[in-house]
């Protein structure tokens, strides 16, 4: 590849032009841009534009340059053939990088515009792209990669510098502490530049065991995966350099940044669950009619939400039909891509339907919406206010029937072939809520109503039901890799099922005690066994859903307290040096506190390592319509996993 270095006359007409000069891939392209901190120009500054790497691979140089003495360049490149190319830009002067994701410019057709490579856009990168710098380097596997560099354009505008629209306004904006967190950490940088903290920095954002940054970027990646490493320190030395506010006034509890996603901002309403497809799109279960005031009386919802990595509905989203009436927290993606929805039933407590007559159903729907199941949904099985559903690596649904007190199996995706599996008596099923998938194809059935998870063989034979390890009213739960399960144990929370109504779970969430009341996450091992008391610091309050990561730590959704919960999993060596499982790798006293979250009750990772939380509740709830608004996405956190998850989760 021959690399052109732009001259700086022909670097301004191209700033002036507004646009690169090419319109295919075969001719020559410009990329043109300014390097600044804050809004200063940065002269002399080595420009590179890269090639992402493929897993593994080392990224390639597309262009060189440097920057005339308003901080301006121009390179010129011959686009790479594959569409999914991620490009991406850094400006080097010593130790300091900045950067700017460009994503995949090849694909959309159309000329480069101008760009800005500043703190932000370095933040930006960093953080959306965290689980994908390495050294000096960026490099990973589709979708993951190219995801992660199209959401770094909701955190910065490349084309301006400053803050990204979706950032800027409401449901984020001024209604979060994301921006001016994301300034603050824009302002750490920029001291850097200044040449006036660069020592400190890179000393406070070197992870625990791990080797120190040595540059402006790698440490913005550092801390992005390490957000609760010496965040008062980090702080402090923030507030040397301040070209970009507003900024934090006081010290977060960890470096986190999390943003909301609303759609197409009229559709969501008491959202569930979660489940992604092969391409990292969310879909999203939802509860009720959208009605943004809450004393408006509302019905179950009758569609299924499918949102973009970037939060945007999916073409043609949301999809209706099949069925759909008030889901819960069941939903799963089979290998076919296939989507299955639980119609719970969910409704507000005015509504005049009788829910009865939707509840008793799962729907399916094609990869791109189509709606698979018959008007009233598929009823085989003696389906009552199903709750988790999840698929297995054959295809195999499995439902956890709480109104029916056992599980109900749909072989290969075959509805009409269902399977309907009442334990014995000795093994008590009386309000199954969630399943997980083992790596051995075991089954496990979380039961709120008997303090217990039941162990089930690959083929769906009940085998075992645990009690010990403090589970009690069990919700969510999740295996990792080692064929470990772990439980959410909110304590006292009657899930709506059975005997218990959405009045009485409504007055338990009501009259919770302050922290919660026996709060915890247990480990089950894979013999069934369990450590002699739960783990029940980190933060834990009303735990509901369960995630594990391409690392095997947990993640836990809370619905109370406003926290997101990462814990030490069973593999130990993933977790900073010392830990045991369990151990809280988040705040041990707060969790990953953020004002964007309400009370959550699925939590997900996706394929770029971003976790996804459910604002399923209101903080405070009315019965007529208590829904949440959001799904909320906590930026770079966890090790990626490959979607759709089909059992205990692997790496992309």
């Amino acid at each position: 590849m021959r690399r052109i270095l732009m001259p700086a006359v022909a670097a301004l007409a191209c700033l002036s032009a507004g646009t690169s000069y090419a319109t295919t891939s075969h001719a020559p392209t410009m990329q043109c841009g300014v390097v600044r901190t804050g809004d200063s120009p940065i002269a002399g500054a080595e420009v590179t534009l890269f090639q992402a790497g493929r897993a593994g691979e080392a990224p390639r140089v597309l262009a060189h340059a440097r920057t005339g003495r308003h901080g301006e360049f121009g390179v010129t490149y011959r686009r790479p053939a594959d569409p999914a190319a991620v490009l991406y830009l850094t400006a080097d002067e010593g130790v300091v990088r900045l950067a700017a994701a460009l994503g995949s410019p090849a694909s959309s057709g159309r000329p480069a515009s101008p760009v800005v490579v500043n703190e932000r856009t370095t933040v930006a990168v960093g953080y959306a792209l965290a689980q994908f710098v390495e050294g000096r380097g960026v490099s990973g596997t589709y979708p993951g990669l190219q995801n992660a560099a199209a959401i770094s354009h909701n955190l910065a505008d490349v084309a301006t510098g400053g803050i990204a629209p979706l950032l800027a306004s409401p449901p984020n904006g001024a209604l979060t502490s994301t921006l001016p967190a994301f300034n603050t950490l824009a302002d750490l940088v920029a001291g850097c530049v200044a040449r006036q903290t660069c020592q400190s920095l890179f000393a406070l954002a070197q992870p625990p065991g791990k080797a120190r940054p040595a540059d402006t970027l790698q440490a913005v990646a550092d801390i992005a995966r390490t957000p609760g490493n010496n965040v008062a320190a980090l702080f402090a030395l923030a507030g040397v350099k301040q070209p970009y506010t507003p900024v934090l006034t006081a010290a977060p509890d960890a470096w986190t940044l999390a943003i909301r996603y609303t759609g197409n901002g009229h559709e969501l309403d008491g959202p569930g669950n979660l489940a992604f497809d092969a391409d990292g799109d969310a879909w999203v279960t939802n509860n009720y009619q959208y009605s943004p005031n809450p004393l408006d009386s509302v019905c179950g919802d009758t569609k299924v939400v499918k949102l973009t990595p970037t939060g945007q509905d999916a073409p043609g989203a949301p999809y209706y039909g099949g069925g759909l009436y008030g889901a819960g927290f069941g939903i799963t993606l089979d290998p076919k891509g296939h989507v299955w929805v639980a119609n719970f039933g969910f409704q507000g407590s005015q509504c005049p339907v009788n829910p009865s007559l939707f509840y008793r159903s799962l729907s399916e729907f094609g990869p791109h919406g189509a709606a698979l199941s018959p008007p009233y949904g598929w009823r085989f099985g003696g389906i009552v206010q199903p709750q988790g559903t999840v698929s297995d690596r054959q295809g195999d649904i499995w439902i956890a029937n709480c109104g029916g007190s056992n599980v109900v199996e749909y072989p290969r995706g075959r509805p009409e072939l269902a399977r309907t599996i009442t334990p014995p008596a000795s093994l008590p099923l009386v309000k199954p809520f969630d399943i997980a998938v083992d790596p051995a194809g075991r089954k496990w059935v979380t039961d709120n109503g008997a303090n217990s998870v039941l162990m089930m063989s690959s083929d769906g034979t009940p085998q075992r039901s645990i009690t010990t390890g403090g589970i009690r009213r069990p919700l969510g739960i999740a295996s990792d890799t080692l064929g470990d399960v772990w439980v959410a144990n909110p304590g006292i929370l009657p899930v709506p099922c059975g005997g218990d109504s959405a009045t009485d779970f409504a007055d338990a969430v009501r009259n919770l005690p302050p922290g919660g009341a026996g709060a915890s996450v247990t480990m089950i091992r894979p013999d069934g066994s369990t450590p002699a008391q739960p783990f029940t610091n980190g933060g834990i309050v009303l735990p509901w859903g369960v995630a594990v990561d391409g690392d095997d730590t947990v993640w836990v959704a809370n619905f109370a307290g406003g926290r997101l919960v990462h814990l030490c999993g069973a593999r130990v060596s993933a977790c900073p040096p010392g830990y045991r499982a369990g151990q809280p790798i988040s705040p041990a006293a707060t969790g990953y506190t953020s004002d964007s979250l309400t009370r959550n009750t699925g939590v997900q990772i996706d394929p770029s390592g971003n976790v996804w939380l459910a604002n399923n509740w209101l903080t405070a709830a009315v019965q007529t319509n208590p829904g949440g608004h959001e799904m909320v996405v906590f930026i770079g956190l966890a090790a990626p996993v490959r979607t759709p998850l089909l059992g205990a989760p692997r790496r992309p």
